[in-house]
């Protein structure tokens, strides 16, 4: 149905979320790529970044052989750096990184020594550009998630509670709070477009509790909406059973286990999505192709739980599910934040 072919309202999303990053006219900006990037937003960022007169030049890094047992999707951990020094230091040397590599480089080992140079990035979504029309850069939306991480950054104790069944409770201490601003502007930022996300990393140990999975919620990794209810019960960080009955609790099962790996079932990143122009129900509308499901986990209200990669616990793998929840309850240190999937006070 989508044709990929250069529209000039696609470069104009792409300048607007390249200039709400503030960068500048000649600013070096790198457009990281691979073989197997979505090659019309490759060539879009370049569009766009010489209008705007940066010094926009590409590293592009052949796709690396598939070394896991199953299809990776959705990891964040893309290994197509393979820690390359002269790679590295062409990104590091950048003011700016323009991450348009297939899964990002959100989780990829190579990425704090990227940022610790001060170069800050910014992965744009595996998406057909329709879908980061609908989602541009928004100026109102970079304060309520600062005013969200503010909060997360406090520490406490969160809540996370459902009519379905969920009761999780989080310790935030010693985490590592961030939030997707969809814009990088400061030295040493990442952030991906499309933006709304506050989330964090907790420390070890921090996670305990049941988190139901309900039918319309969905499951990132595989594209799809649940259809049927999934039970997980989380023990110190980690998925220690899977109940449910029906196609997405077998699918689930089969993935965990695939990897061999108990770091595949530990706690990776949550939090919560702020954007209101995302939209829940868009999965339906794209084919699989066309869609990395950014807009799911950032859709307003939602609370998105991660598993697999955690590099502030310690734990490195690429199996990784992104899950955000519907209709969930979320309460910091007693305050609601969401109720029953809608945002509340300064977060609305």
């Amino acid at each position: 149905m989508l044709q990929d072919r250069i529209e000039w309202k696609w470069i104009e999303a792409f300048r607007a979320v390249f200039e709400l990053s503030e960068i500048q006219s000649g600013d070096p900006v790198a457009i990281l790529s691979e073989t197997q990037s979505r090659s019309i937003n490759v060539h879009l960022a370049e569009l766009a970044l010489q209008q705007i007169g940066a010094k926009a030049f590409h590293v592009v890094m052949p796709t690396p052989p598939l070394d896991a047992p199953v299809a990776v999707r959705s990891t964040g951990s893309s290994p197509i750096l393979q820690k390359i020094g002269p790679v590295v230091s062409a990104l590091k040397e950048a003011a700016f990184v323009a991450d348009l590599s297939v899964e990002g480089l959100m989780h990829a080992e190579e990425t704090p020594e990227i940022l610790g140079a001060g170069s800050r990035i910014l992965y744009i979504s595996n998406e057909h550009p329709e879908a980061l029309e609908r989602l541009k850069a928004d100026p109102d939306l970079i304060g309520r998630v600062l005013a969200g991480r503010k909060l997360m950054a406090a520490g406490g104790e969160l809540r996370v509670t459902s009519k379905a069944g969920t009761d999780l409770t989080v310790s935030l201490d010693g985490a590592r709070v961030g939030g997707n601003l969809g814009v990088a502007r400061e030295p040493g930022s990442m952030a991906t477009w499309a933006g709304g996300i506050c989330s964090c990393f907790p420390a070890r140990d921090s996670v305990n509790g049941v988190l139901v999975l309900n039918e319309g919620d969905v499951n990132c990794t595989f594209k799809r909406y649940i259809e049927k209810p999934v039970i997980l019960t989380i023990e110190q960080d980690f998925v220690s059973n899977l109940e449910g009955r029906g196609i997405d609790a077998d699918l689930m099962r089969e993935y965990f286990d695939a990897w061999g790996d108990r770091e595949a079932y530990g706690a990776s990143h949550l939090g919560w999505g702020m954007n209101h122009a995302a939209r829940w129900d868009s999965l339906a509308m794209y084919d699989k192709a066309d869609t990395n499901c950014i807009e799911q986990r950032a859709f307003a209200g939602n609370f998105l739980y991660s598993t697999g990669a955690n590099p502030f616990a310690d734990r490195y793998t690429l199996g990784h599910f992104d899950l955000p929840l519907r209709n969930c309850s979320i309460e910091l240190n007693g305050e609601v934040l969401i109720d029953n999937g809608e945002l509340k006070g300064a977060l609305a």
